[in-house]
């Protein structure tokens, strides 16, 4: 027999402190929604002046500077004395080519995708083993997985992002705190908007759902990976692809 109200208690959010970076951009502001919808208390951090989902608690974090990392973690712990949920959706690209790439550009989307991961782990998680619960989920991409031509620094800062989570899942694990990663394909953000239609059409031509990702397929997997839906998932890598990477 079917138990809606069961399946409804396995979803809730309700009492968790959920705390989503990128939370203005167009993966993360969906993610705030639908983290809302299920009732936890959600801030969105993101760069100054991004606009904040409403019912949000905003917060003006540069998740690439330790420092402003350190005073969110601060916030967070003074207002609700632990959280409980970590989706990291911030990450930006510069691409070029190997020998055309400069420093700034490696420097800069390393430490905006991927140092910036091990700082927030790195605050958050004496909040979470406050409570001795917790998940965490961090927004890789296919990209990290099989490289991407001009993306050197993009692929291997998605790639790290993995290991790192792996690497937590273990440290973690036994205080009741669990880590996963999604993995994306092409989704319709503002960041496929700036890749030439050719570009577009080649990623659709190589899903095997025959179309472009949207930003609520990544929400709801978030959902079910931060809920009692995968309470006994931890260190795993979720593809959210359309079959784009069948391997």
């Amino acid at each position: 027999m079917s138990d809606p109200q069961g399946l409804a208690e396995l979803v809730s959010l309700e009492g968790r402190v959920a705390v989503v970076t990128g939370g203005a951009g167009g993966i993360g502001s969906v993610v705030v929604r639908q983290l809302l919808d299920a009732g936890a208390d959600v801030v969105s951090a993101d760069v100054h002046g991004a606009d904040c989902v409403e019912g949000a608690v905003q917060f003006s974090c540069d998740v690439g500077d330790i420092c402003s990392v350190e005073r969110l973690v601060a916030a967070v712990n003074r207002c609700w004395d632990g959280m409980d949920l970590l989706v990291h959706c911030a990450g930006i690209t510069s691409d070029a080519v190997l020998w055309k790439m400069s420093m700034d550009a490696w420097d800069k989307v390393l430490s905006t995708n991927l140092s910036s991961a091990f700082y927030l782990l790195r605050g958050f998680a004496p909040l979470m083993r406050k409570r001795q619960r917790g998940s965490v989920v961090l927004v890789s991409s296919i990209n990290g997985e099989r490289g991407k031509f001009g993306q050197a620094n993009y692929a291997a800062s998605k790639s790290g992002l993995i290991g790192l989570a792996r690497t937590a899942a273990r440290e973690l694990g036994a205080f009741g705190i669990r880590v996963n990663v999604i993995s994306p394909g092409l989704i319709r953000t503002p960041m496929m908007d700036v890749l030439a239609d050719e570009h577009v059409e080649a990623a659709i031509q190589e899903t095997v759902l025959g179309r472009v990702g949207e930003p609520d397929d990544i929400a709801r997997s978030v959902l079910f990976l931060v809920s009692e839906m995968s309470r006994h998932v931890t260190g795993q890598v979720l593809r959210v692809d359309g079959g784009q990477l069948i391997a």
